[in-house]
């Protein structure tokens, strides 16, 4: 490639919040840039959402069908190579399937979808087509989650046998959706956000952590959902027992009624001779606490014997230079553009560049919220994970 892979957005106009997050992520490594954007439902907020970002005012568009359709009229030296797509949950699918339909690679903001069927339609068009999508399950992006995978897989820790992962924060503390936050109105509302709140929103990342860094898949789930703030109209706090393909056993705790905490994912995995700990708070720091010796501190950006090669694609500066955030957000869209390239290119990306979420990922995590929704809603103590 000898240029830069050209980008639509869909949503994410000046009174979105992840549309932002989107625009750095992709841009911190020179590798994309934002040619064309469908910025908002409201027609004016998508003209000077156009303006604030320098878009041309021919490839601002007022809805999605319109940028989808014009664009691949375009020359193939003009038109986008993908769209990202940055609504809320109930206006994922269709813009997604359009895309795919016309030719477009796609980007999604998680959930992928609003109902496991519309996943399962993602994925047989992704497979129809041969076309990539990839799904922003941002922490996944993070060093030294990669370098927790890269452990685990090898062997460190021996078998797995016990997997916690919590996701608490506070911001739903109170009934914020009347209250003007626009945020919180989308979240808590059925129509928009689907059948699960906190645990569609963030309970979904806490599974996906826990599959990715252990390799396994949840098989089994027995939950507990709550609404602890009166007059709301989707959970806001949940607990669910695990249990993994190889047997082992997990817990997962989400809220977004846990006064004070602003976004403490944390996640820690045990095996037989040892166990990992990660936060997203200290996202640098990876601990690994053995059987029969003293505790190690690994840090992103160090040079030593041991760091995963995954780990080390992920880091940006030297030891000891904060990365977060952003940056696990940017490895994402990296890894996705370096495997786009190779793909228009004919080259086969490399193994680190080929880790990023996919449409998989977006099935099972339709299916953890409709398997955790309907066990709490059970009498069964326990309730299968599945995908059918």
């Amino acid at each position: 490639m000898n240029r830069k892979l050209r980008m639509g957005m869909i949503g994410g106009g000046k009174d979105a919040f992840i549309g932002a997050i989107h625009r750095f992520a992709s841009n911190m490594d020179g590798l994309i840039e934002l040619a064309a954007g469908a910025l908002s439902i409201n027609p004016d907020i998508a003209r000077e959402s156009g303006e604030m970002l320098f878009l041309p005012k021919e490839r601002t568009y007022l809805t999605y069908d319109e940028l989808i359709k014009k664009e691949s009229e375009l020359s193939a030296d003009k038109r986008i190579d993908f769209v990202t797509i940055v609504t809320p949950n109930f206006a994922h699918f269709a813009p997604a399937m359009m895309a795919l339909d016309h030719g477009f690679h796609v980007v999604i903001e998680k959930p992928i979808a609003f109902t496991l069927d519309e996943a399962k339609q993602l994925k047989a068009k992704v497979e129809e087509t041969g076309l990539t999508l990839c799904l922003t399950h941002t922490y996944s992006g993070y060093p030294m989650v990669k370098q927790a995978k890269a452990m685990v897989a090898e062997g460190a820790l021996g078998k797995i046998r016990k997997v916690w992962v919590e996701y608490p924060q506070g911001w739903l503390s109170k009934l914020s959706e009347r209250e003007g936050n626009a945020q919180a109105a989308w979240r808590t509302d059925p129509t928009k956000s689907g059948k699960s709140g906190c645990m569609g929103d963030i309970g979904t990342h806490a599974a996906h952590l826990a599959e990715y860094i252990t390799g396994l898949q949840i098989t089994k789930i027995c939950a507990d959902l709550s609404i602890l703030v009166d007059g709301r109209a989707l959970d806001d706090d949940g607990n669910v027992l695990l249990k993994f393909s190889n047997g082992a056993a997990g817990v997962l705790m989400a809220s977004q009624v846990a006064a004070g905490e602003e976004n403490a994912l944390k996640i820690r995995v045990y095996g037989e001779k040892g166990g990992l700990e990660w936060a997203q708070h200290e996202p640098n720091t990876l601990l690994a606490k053995w059987l029969d010796q003293p505790t190690q501190i690994l840090r992103a950006g160090g040079n030593y014997p041991g760091l995963s090669s995954f780990a080390k694609n992920s880091c940006r500066t030297p030891g000891g230079h904060p990365e977060g955030y952003l940056e696990a957000f940017a490895n994402i869209y990296r890894n996705f553009a370096q495997t786009l390239s190779a793909k228009i290119d004919g080259t086969t990306p490399s193994k680190e560049a080929l880790d990023f979420p996919s449409v998989e990922d977006g099935i099972r995590g339709m299916a953890f919220i409709d398997n955790v929704v309907a066990s709490s809603q059970s009498d069964k103590k326990w309730y299968d994970h599945t995908v059918n």
